[in-house]
Formats: structure tokens, sequence, C-alpha cells
């Protein structure tokens, strides 16, 4: 220890002078936690700037913790500029909250994440922001309601519960001929199954690449991981862009802390071999459910004939046989069997739990009253109760038996 003059009582232990070497290096990065970052002048304080990363001012605007999960992420999903938000939900509120103004109007596919479209219907039109609903699987639809009021168009990829897969390359087209931003909701692809900035998968990256202007992530999902993380992104190219979402972010005074960003980063290097286990079981499950009596139809976009498959398949099996997907899939059940006998099935599952999100180890399961989440029954799915599944990291097998015996007994065939 040096010596100090402030060396006995709380004023040694406050300003203890002992600072560790320098150099040292392990698999984890360190985990910085700070509201008060100091400054070594007052000269200095002033000409720090934190909106480029080349300096630290103050915890909620990064620290070299955040700063690092940030660069991984845009790694990740190809893009250039990242910003953390305490959830899924927080990246799309403040992309819209960014770039929309009173008299705008934004542009959401029916199948949306739901919160998505519940902030449209709050928040967004108690601040005069209009939205409109279109067709994510009819392009002229999509065409028809872009109007000079439209600043923002979101896509997502697939749909969220009913998991149609849109033709992403030409909405992108679309909205870049309109001259209205285009974000996608990249949560499901997590920058594995395909890559936002990089839809047509050249890997060129360069100015004639087609790309979003904005890719929103739930962390929550598969970059935790664990199930026990609330996180999201939001990834951009345009440093003009990203620059007028930062300042907003800024402005709200979002941040996400510490451990949390050291739990995501500990994650990330297993998660192309974990996505690539759900997407495997997820399918195994899927299969077996094509051949169930029960069931009048599977929705998973790696299956031939699933809604948008060919959107897929041009999007994430740039090579034939190679394309991965998540390990999320819906089956829409006999409209025979009462919505209560559906339930009875959920509730015997014994292990697939009961419970939204997904991307973690721990099977799944939830039914959606379909009817109420839109505009009007999509005429490429039978009628019929729609269940989701989140496939875990469990055994296909043990998967499918527990599977089994809820079927047997709560949905017999009819």
């Amino acid at each position: 220890m040096q010596d100090s003059k402030f060396a006995k009582g709380m004023t040694g232990l406050i300003h203890h002078p002992y600072t560790p070497p320098a150099g040292f290096a392990a698999p984890q990065p360190g985990v910085f936690k700070a509201s008060t970052v100091y400054f070594p002048s007052v000269a200095d304080m002033r000409q720090m700037e934190w909106k480029d990363k080349s300096a630290y001012t103050y915890g909620l605007h990064g620290t070299p913790t955040t700063y690092t999960l940030e660069e991984r992420l845009c790694t990740l999903e190809g893009g250039r500029q990242c910003l953390l938000v305490p959830s899924g939900l927080a990246a799309l509120a403040t992309v819209a909250l960014a770039l929309l103004h009173s008299g705008d109007e934004v542009l959401l596919p029916d199948n949306a994440y739901g919160p998505n479209k519940a902030l449209a219907e709050g928040e967004l039109h108690h601040y005069g922001i209009t939205h409109q609903w279109y067709d994510p699987m009819n392009l002229q639809d999509l065409a028809s309601k872009i109007s000079p009021r439209t600043r923002l168009v979101w896509l997502e990829a697939p749909g969220s519960v009913s998991m149609e897969f849109p033709d992403l390359p030409e909405m992108v087209r679309l909205c870049r001929a309109q001259g209205v931003w285009c974000a996608l909701d990249n949560t499901w692809g997590a920058g594995l199954a395909f890559k936002p900035f990089d839809l047509l998968g050249d890997g060129s990256g360069g100015q004639g690449t087609l790309a979003v202007d904005i890719s929103a992530h739930a962390l929550t999902k598969y970059p935790s991981g664990g199930g026990d993380v609330l996180m999201g992104s939001v990834i951009t190219r345009d440093p003009a862009l990203h620059l007028k979402i930062k300042l907003c972010h800024m402005r709200l005074g979002l941040g996400v802390g510490a451990n949390d960003a050291e739990t995501v980063l500990r994650s990330l290097p297993s998660i192309a071999l974990r996505y690539a286990a759900h997407d495997q079981t997820a399918r195994a499950l899927a299969a077996w459910w094509q051949a169930q009596a029960q069931c009048v139809q599977v929705l998973h976009p790696a299956l031939a004939g699933a809604p948008g498959h060919a959107h897929w398949q041009a999007v994430c099996e740039h090579t034939p046989g190679t394309g991965l997907a998540a390990g999320l899939f819906s089956v829409i059940l006999d409209a025979r069997y009462a919505c209560a006998q559906v339930d009875a099935f959920c509730d015997h599952l014994k292990l697939f739990k009961i419970g939204y999100s997904w991307g973690g180890p721990v099977s799944l399961v939830v039914p959606y009253d379909l009817a109420a989440m839109r505009q009007s029954w999509p005429a490429h799915l039978q009628r019929g109760t729609l269940v989701r599944f989140s496939a875990g990291l469990e055994s296909a097998q043990d998967l499918i038996g527990d599977l089994s015996q809820a079927l047997q007994d709560h949905l017999p065939v009819l």
C-alpha cells in the first residue's frame, strides 16, 4: 500500500490511493458501474464528448461495459451504431419518439408485436401521431397506405404469433422509393437468420447494399438466452439517423444496468450455438404437429407451404439447405375444440411452461385469441385456436412426449 496522509479513517477508505496495475486480460470484459465519472480537470470535463464514444461523461451515457456490448451487437447485426435500452419495447418506443411528431403517421403490419400496436393506439395517438395497419403479405396494400404524412414503416419478419414471413426486400425498396424510414423488429432473426443491413446476403456492406434503416432487437430473447434479463437495442448505419435517436435516448434518460449488460456479454459467444439448437428442436416439433389430426395448420416460416415460406427462403436461405429460423412456431387447432379444451391442454403440459417471451432454456406455450388481435381473420390461415410454442433447450423427444400426453388426455381425435 502506498503512503497517504489520509491513510486512517473513512477518508482513507474513500480516497484510497491504490490503483490496480493495467494489462489484466480475461475471457469476459470488466464490469464498470458508475453514475459519476471523474475528470482530470475542468478543462477536460468541458471537452469530453460522449456522443461518438470517444470519452465518458456520465454513467447514463455509457461505460466501458455498455460500449463493449454495443459494439459487439453491431457486429452481430451488421450495423455501425447501437443504443441500449431497458427492454425490447423500449427500443420500439425510442425509435417512434425520436422520429415522429404531431401530424406524422406510422404504418405497422397487422401482425405486429402487440405492445407496439398498443403504443401507436395509446401514447402516439395522444401526441397527435396517427397510424394505420397494413397487410404484411400484400405489398400493394402497404404501397397504397404510404402518404405524404407517413414518416415511419415498421416491419416484422416473421409476424408476431401468426409467423407470416413478408417480402422484406421489396418492402424496403418501396420505403426507399417513397423516402420513408423503415424499421425492423429483428428479435426473431437475432442477426443470425439474416442480416437486417444486408438483406440480399451479398456481404458487400457498401452504399448499394439493401438494408433497413433501423433494427430494433429485444435482447431479452436470444442474446440473453437465460430468461432473466430485460434489455433492448436500436442499431443503425446512418450517423445522422443514429444521432437523432441518440439525442432522444439521452433526453428520455434511458439506461441499462451494468450487471445486465455483463450477462448479455457473457451469453453472446454462445448465441449461434443456442439459436441453432432452438431451431433444430422447433423444426422437429413442428414436423410432429403436422402429423397430428387435431392440428389443421402449422405456422413455421421454414416449413414448405407456410405463409411466406418463399420469402423466408429468399432472405434466410441464400444457399439451399442452410437457412436458419428461430425456435418459435404456432399451430392452429381444429375449430371444433372449445377454448376451454385448448386451455386444459396447455395447463397439463409438464415441460412446456405457460409464459410470455421466448429464447430461454425452458420451452413455453401460450394460447392466443387471434381474432381479437387482427383487423380480420387472415385469408391464409385456417380457422381454429392458435397456440404458440417456443422451443427451449430440452430434448426434442422429451418435448414430443409431453405434447403427446397432454394431447391424448385433453384433445382427443374428433
